[in-house]
């Protein structure tokens, strides 16, 4: 198989090359022409398997010995180097042990990890008065939680798991295919690596049990649809004891009577009667903060004007500061007169020159332009 090819070139070292600096040079072959990063790649798993062999016989002292004095042939049937049989069989050992003992079961070997539990989601709809403030609140929430009885283990109390027969306790089964050795977790224990023989009749074996959660939940002030709070370890209950997931609220602000929010922005609509925008005045709008803010209306102003308050709106979540309260003026034409308001109203059309409408006065004049051109 590599019998043509040096190990030293095949690992890309110097045949002076110490312990250290091998092991370094045949970690970065073997990620990178292992198959499971080199899927359906024969020429990888050649590649794979060659600088295993190189490997498994230049950290052999005794073997790199009679490698650097014999070559290839030190190895082969009759060889004088021969110490101890062939690639393939007596002390070479299994490519795969060697793979697991430099990789610590990087690519599956080793008994399989404790699955942690399963993140949850949780939707909360909270007043905006409630993302100003911040509240205090408390949820329940339905969650696979460990197991009183058996402490998550699955077995009966007073009684524990063993280990499995099939795997020897490692949680995986080997299988040979080709010249590769696959490994699969085990059918037996499901990985484990322990079989539970008298299983837990809360849990019925399993380690965890479906139970209402009552939890204790802080919302900071600043909030806002779609932050995220996460509860770490409170989230779904992993397998046989294993961590818990993390439990994440997601935060819904319910709409407002008086105000919308844009940021840390709070604005309002607000009509005023047609004297009060001539003539100007103030109007009092009531802030979530608990103040009356006072905001002053300038004489003549048009509808769609916004007025801006400083340190009236949102405070920034997590930080310092407030944000503006806007509040946006619509001018409201009056619907219901008395003969007195109308008689008051037509005194003041008839002395009307044009210039206290400067923006009416302006269009009609563009349409009087127009039409002219139109005509001549």
């Amino acid at each position: 198989m590599s019998a043509e090819i040096d190990f030293y070139e095949l690992l890309e070292v110097e045949r002076t090359a110490d312990e250290k600096v091998l092991k370094s040079a045949y970690r970065k072959l073997a990620m990178k022409f292992h198959p499971d990063k080199n899927p359906g790649c024969a020429d990888s798993e050649a590649k794979f398997k060659q600088i295993n062999e190189a490997y498994a016989c230049l950290s052999d002292p005794q073997k790199r010995a009679a490698y650097d004095r014999y070559g290839h042939a030190a190895f082969q049937q009759g060889g004088g180097g021969n110490a101890g049989g062939g690639f393939g069989g007596g002390d070479f050992g299994d490519i795969g042990d060697i793979f697991e003992t430099i990789f610590g079961g990087a690519f599956g070997g080793g008994r399989q990890q404790a699955r942690r539990g399963a993140d949850l989601r949780y939707d909360m709809e909270i007043t905006l008065e409630d993302a100003f403030h911040g509240k205090e609140t408390e949820i329940a929430v339905e969650v696979s939680q460990t197991c009183s009885p058996c402490g998550g283990s699955g077995a009966t109390p007073g009684t524990a798991a063993r280990r499995c027969n099939m795997c020897k306790g490692h949680g995986k089964v080997r299988a040979q295919q080709g010249f590769f050795m696959v490994e699969r977790a085990c059918p037996t224990c499901q990985g484990r690596g322990e079989v539970i023989e008298s299983p837990c009749k809360h849990c019925r074996g399993e380690g965890r049990v479906d139970a209402e959660q009552r939890l204790q939940v802080n919302i900071p002030a600043g909030v806002d649809t779609g932050t995220r709070i996460r509860l770490a370890g409170k989230g779904e209950a992993g397998p046989f004891g294993s961590p818990a997931g993390d439990l994440y609220l997601f935060l819904h602000i319910q709409r407002h009577s008086v105000f919308e929010r844009e940021g840390t922005t709070l604005l309002t609509r607000c009509p005023i009667s047609f004297t009060t925008a001539a003539l100007g005045g103030e109007i009092e709008i009531p802030g979530l903060d608990g103040a009356v803010h006072v905001i002053e209306i300038p004489a003549g102003i048009q509808s769609g004007k916004q007025l801006r308050k400083r340190g009236a709106g949102m405070p920034v979540l997590q930080g310092r500061g407030i944000g503006d309260l806007v509040v946006e003026i619509h001018v409201e034409t009056p619907t219901k007169l008395s003969a007195r308001q109308k008689e008051l109203l037509r005194d003041f059309q008839a002395t009307e020159t044009g210039d206290e409408s400067p923006q009416s006065k302006g269009f009609f004049d563009r349409i009087k332009d127009a039409w002219t051109d139109l005509t001549e």
